[in-house]
């Protein structure tokens, strides 16, 4: 009796999920993906444990951008080393590193809370930017910010 075989020879254990097929806080913190990422199946291997060789040459295993949230067609655009998208990650990448850096500052230097940073920032800074946010969500992404600066700092 031959048993199936699942994965080819050049499948290797996702480097993400480390072959969980699931990115939990633990592979977030390891990859320094915090802020960034939710814990969620892994799109990196599709949620299977397990990837081609060839997607460790096309893409990082922490691209931030390569989510499970997105659409399915942007995710295999990602995988298949397309430039326009791959630069539309980094902009995003640049975009959450900016707000971070901005909360923290305002956080740090003027021990302002989630609400007061949002309001400002939407007053001063949101014509700039690339990506549009709504208030509540950037409360509660800012208080993260918080949460995870005061973590450190004690």
């Amino acid at each position: 009796m031959r048993i199936f075989n699942f994965f080819r020879k050049s499948d290797l254990e996702c480097p993400r999920c480390l072959g969980k097929g699931f990115v939990d806080w633990e592979d977030i913190i390891r990859l320094n993906r915090q802020l960034k990422w939710v814990p969620a199946p892994c799109a990196y291997c599709n949620a299977t444990g397990r990837v081609e060789k060839e997607i460790l040459n096309k893409v990082a295993v922490d691209c931030m951008y390569l989510t499970i949230d997105l659409p399915e067609s942007v995710i295999d655009k990602i995988k298949d080393g397309d430039q326009e998208t791959i630069e539309k990650g980094k902009q995003r990448e640049i975009f959450v590193d900016s707000l971070i850096q901005y909360a923290e500052h305002h956080y740090l230097s003027q021990n302002m809370d989630a609400e007061s940073i949002a309001t400002l920032y939407l007053n001063t800074e949101a014509e700039k930017a690339n990506f549009s946010v709504t208030k509540e969500e950037l409360i509660k992404y800012i208080q993260g910010v918080i949460n995870l600066k005061k973590s450190t700092l004690n």
